[in-house]
C-alpha cells in the first residue's frame, strides 16, 4: 500500500459556526451534503456513498470548532473538519484536513469541492 500525504483545503462558507457545527458533527446534517446516508452509534459514525460502507469513529469534536474522524477500515487515516472564525471580520471558513496517495490527491480535492458546493448550496449561504 502506497503511504497516504496529509493535504488540507480550506472555503469560506457564509454561515454561523453554530449552524456549520451540526452540518459537521450530525448525522442528519453529514447526510444532506458528505455521505448518501450516515448512522452513528457509540461515537462511530456509519458513512454509506453507492451503497458501500465506510465506518469512522469520531475521536475529537469541540463545539462549534472541530470534528475529526478517524477511519476503521483504513487506519491509522482520518479527516478533520475545522470551522476557522476570523477574529476581525467574523468571516467563516472550513478547514479540511484528509489524506491521500500522490496521485489521488487532486481527484479528492475535486471531491471535496463538490461536497462543499453541496455544503453551501444546503445552508442557503
Amino acid at each position: 500500500m502506497p503511504d497516504k500525504k496529509k493535504f488540507n483545503l480550506e472555503y469560506e462558507i457564509k454561515s454561523s459556526p453554530r449552524i456549520l457545527y451540526t452540518f459537521l458533527s450530525e448525522p442528519n446534517g453529514l447526510s444532506q451534503w458528505f455521505a448518501d446516508d450516515v448512522n452513528v452509534r457509540d461515537q462511530v459514525y456509519t458513512f454509506t456513498w453507492d451503497d458501500e460502507q465506510h465506518r469512522a469513529k469520531l475521536v475529537n469534536a469541540k463545539e462549534y470548532k472541530l470534528v475529526r474522524f478517524k477511519w476503521l477500515d483504513d487506519e491509522p487515516y482520518y479527516f478533520e473538519l475545522e470551522i476557522v472564525q476570523d477574529e476581525l471580520t467574523n468571516d467563516v471558513a472550513l478547514a479540511i484536513t484528509d489524506f491521500a496517495t500522490e496521485d489521488q490527491i487532486a481527484e479528492r480535492r475535486l471531491i471535496w469541492d463538490n461536497q462543499i458546493d453541496y455544503l453551501i448550496s444546503v445552508l442557503g449561504a
